[in-house]
């Protein structure tokens, strides 16, 4: 049996200062900014890579949805502080290339780029918020 074919069109990632985390995906990944809304005082920014204008990811407070108590507001920054909570994975075709460009806006790197067993080339950094950004480099094809 098949199911229905699915697309991924937004996530969410919980971000402690939204202003600094819009220009760290806009000014330093080179993402378009697809939405900029606030409601209830709580400023959300959707971005976006160039390449895949149908994904957004939501830049956000952490525990800004409705219903959050303070309790689990202040728990869940806790574990966003220790960068515990986002995680993104990126495609490359130049993961040396993009460890490069991001390591030089002064990122805070947690892997340099490393060949994996299945083939791949990854490297990680970490957002201003403490959020994982993985960055990949599908093996190549040969001939």
């Amino acid at each position: 049996m098949t199911g229905p074919d699915l697309k991924l069109s937004a996530c969410a990632l919980a971000v402690h200062d939204v202003d600094e985390a819009l220009g760290f995906y806009r000014d330093v990944l080179g993402f378009e900014v697809r939405g900029d809304t606030g409601s209830a005082g709580v400023r959300r920014v959707s971005v976006g890579p160039p390449s895949q204008p149908d994904v957004r990811i939501l830049l956000q407070p952490p525990g800004s949805g409705p219903g959050v108590s303070p309790t689990d507001r202040q728990t869940i920054q806790d574990l966003l502080s220790k960068g515990l909570l986002g995680h993104l994975v990126f495609v490359t075709d130049n993961c040396d290339a993009a460890f490069e460009h991001i390591e030089a806006t002064g990122a805070e790197v947690m892997q340099e780029p490393v060949d994996r067993p299945d083939g791949t080339r990854d490297c990680a950094f970490l957002d201003p918020s403490g959020n994982t950004l993985r960055f990949t480099q599908p093996r190549q094809a040969t001939p």
